[in-house]
């Protein structure tokens, strides 16, 4: 896909981090994007922020956990614009529980569940009539190197002294949507594909993480303007294929 105006792009809470500078960055390359955002005061403050630098942007109220905010967005979509070319599902959350997994209980893996994955399925399943529309649709899913089974397994890994259980489920259950819309898709103009952007300094770390918010935002902007000849059902950082 080269870069080209005319695109628009859809990024799930998109009103601060990593969202919003995908947001950035695409609507930089001239995409017009809807920054998804559950609180709508917030939504507009981004928005605001990011017109006034010029770029294209509106603020777009949705809450990936209820179907009708998502069913809603999607009408209005499909009104406004008649199809959409991107859909980044940056939402997610770490959750409340933080011990270790014999201490797990189902609401502390349905909390972070609610938006890390069921959001993605039903915010993906309801825009996908939309990407079919496109001649070169490009489906996005925000997910973590902490997600990745094989790295977790590998007792030379980094990852295999973090065991937060709720957190680390979803993003692995994440690439697993990812291959099986992947295969559906395959085919079809939509690549689907896993963004990991790596210890980004955010909300959700209470900004611990070495990297920038420029940097996470990266690879989720590649991903989503690929070319033709680009990949699909993987899952990537800035250096390459990421082991599930």
């Amino acid at each position: 896909m080269s870069v080209s105006d005319g695109r628009v792009a859809l990024v799930t809470g998109a009103n601060k981090g990593i969202g919003l500078e995908v947001v950035r960055q695409l609507a930089g390359f001239g995409v017009e994007c809807l920054l998804g955002a559950r609180a709508e005061v917030r939504g507009k403050r981004a928005e605001g922020e990011l017109a006034a630098a010029g770029l294209r942007v509106r603020a777009v109220r949705l809450d990936v956990t209820d179907p009708v905010s998502v069913a809603a967005l999607a009408k209005w979509v499909e009104r406004e614009y008649g199809r959409l070319d991107v859909l980044v599902n940056n939402a997610g959350i770490v959750g409340s529980f933080s011990g270790p997994p014999s201490e797990a209980g189902g609401e502390d893996m349905r909390e972070v569940f609610e938006t890390n994955v069921f959001g993605v399925v039903t915010v993906t399943n309801a825009m996908l009539p939309l990407l079919r529309r496109s001649p070169a649709g490009r489906i996005v899913n925000l997910s973590s190197d902490a997600g990745s089974l094989t790295l977790n397994a590998d007792e030379q890994s980094p990852f295999r002294g973090y065991n937060l259980m709720t957190y680390q489920s979803s993003k692995t259950a994440l690439n697993a949507l990812t291959v099986a819309y992947a295969k559906e898709l395959r085919g079809t103009g939509i690549k689907v594909n896993s963004a990991n952007p790596g210890f980004t300094a955010t909300d959700i770390n209470g900004h611990r993480g070495h990297r920038t918010v420029e940097e996470g935002a990266r690879i989720a902007v590649r991903l989503a303007t690929l070319g033709p000849d680009g990949p699909t059902g993987t899952s990537q950082d800035d250096n390459g294929t990421v082991p599930w």
